[in-house]
């Protein structure tokens, strides 16, 4: 899945998050100059903001240039390829450019590492090729 449709997915997923909260506040106080629903509406979007915010990525970038997979987990994907694709790390660097082929979403990142190291351990490139084709 491209990064943009992931993203796009994310920030839907939120406004509608956003949009079910709304719909069930009720304004706060006697007073009309309570709580509007507006500004319900931005309170609800920092909330759940926050929550995807401490969320975590399994990620599995692939090499052109070296046909090799490298697994990874972090929580913020777009500042994690950024660093691969710059030569942050010794053997991502020889790599350049890295592109993201499959992605987990885990709610915490010691859930996300997990799954990376199980991956690692299945040292199987028709493994994560398989996972990378039944994303597909």
């Amino acid at each position: 899945m491209e990064k943009a449709s992931l993203l796009l997915i994310v920030n839907d997923s939120l406004a509608q998050l956003v949009e079910q909260y709304t719909f069930n506040v009720w304004v706060l106080g006697s007073s009309p100059r309570g709580i509007t629903r507006e500004q319900s509406k931005w309170a609800a979007f920092l909330i759940f903001s926050q929550i995807y915010a401490d969320m975590a990525t399994l990620y599995i970038l692939f090499s052109n240039r070296l046909n090799k997979y490298y697994v990874g987990a972090c929580t913020d994907l777009e500042r994690r390829l950024r660093e691969h694709n710059i030569g942050h790390s010794k053997f991502t660097a020889t790599g350049i450019p890295w592109r993201v082929v499959y992605t987990e979403t885990f709610d915490d990142l010691k859930s996300a590492k997990r799954r990376e190291s199980y991956i690692k351990r299945m040292k199987s490139r028709q493994y994560i090729e398989s996972l990378i084709s039944s994303a597909q």
